[in-house]
């Protein structure tokens, strides 16, 4: 059985990802190439996640199949939920590749968590946002986050704590943070992700975010719950 590595990158095109696939020795160099050099005249490729597999050429042609209805022309271009590829790909059977530092479990949760955000963050009403929390040896954490058209920005000012454990989202790691103050706005894609901004550590952005009034943000999505 050939092995080899299947991957998802997502694209400059927001919703617009890439499913490849490439032998084993050959992955850093594919990657080098398409995070520099863009696919089918599509730029800003980044690596979301990638694993080795028996019988690649097999799963790379199945999950293509599965959604091909999505495909760019005859490219390896899918409009298409990245979370739930990753869902998918996280269930075979084969050695992660990357991320590195954390588990299929771990990439498998996080994915679960961003679908469920998706659903609701459109029921969130654009305005200013804040969070407050103390933490131990290191002191209160204040920030603010504007919605604004679907998007979720953390505002300059914001107090931040340091990262906790060996893994945060690329937002956090390229946010410009001096003695704990962020230095300028970062937008970000959803609560949980704009909640790693000040708070260093993975969380739940539906309770952690507040209106001025101190209510949970997940007041929104539970409205609509209630009022179905």
């Amino acid at each position: 059985m050939a092995k080899g590595i299947i991957y998802i990158m997502e694209t400059v095109v927001p919703g617009l990802i890439k499913i490849g696939k490439t032998a084993s020795n050959q992955f850093e160099n594919r990657m080098y190439n398409l995070e520099r050099n863009g696919y089918n005249n599509v730029v800003g490729l980044k690596r979301r996640f990638a694993i080795e597999v028996d019988e690649y050429d097999e799963k790379e042609t199945l999950l293509h199949s599965l959604f091909d209805k999505s495909r760019l022309q005859n490219s390896e271009l899918f409009a298409v939920d990245v979370d739930l590829v990753i869902q998918l790909l996280t269930s075979f059977e084969g050695k992660q590749v990357y991320p590195e530092n954390v588990t299929k479990a771990e990439v498998f949760a996080e994915a679960t968590e961003n679908r469920q955000e998706n659903i609701g963050m459109a029921l969130i009403p654009d305005g200013i946002y804040i969070m407050k929390e103390n933490r131990r040896r290191f002191g209160t954490i204040t920030a603010k986050m504007r919605v604004e058209n679907g998007k979720f920005i953390v505002l300059k000012g914001s107090i931040c704590a340091p990262v906790t454990g060996n893994w945060s989202p690329a937002v956090r790691r390229a946010a410009i943070i001096e003695n704990n103050t962020l230095m300028e706005d970062v937008e970000c894609d959803s609560p949980s992700t704009a909640g790693w901004i000040p708070l260093g550590k993975a969380n739940n952005g539906w309770l952690v975010w507040k209106t001025t009034s101190g209510e949970p943000i997940d007041m929104f999505r539970n409205q609509i719950i209630q009022d179905n």
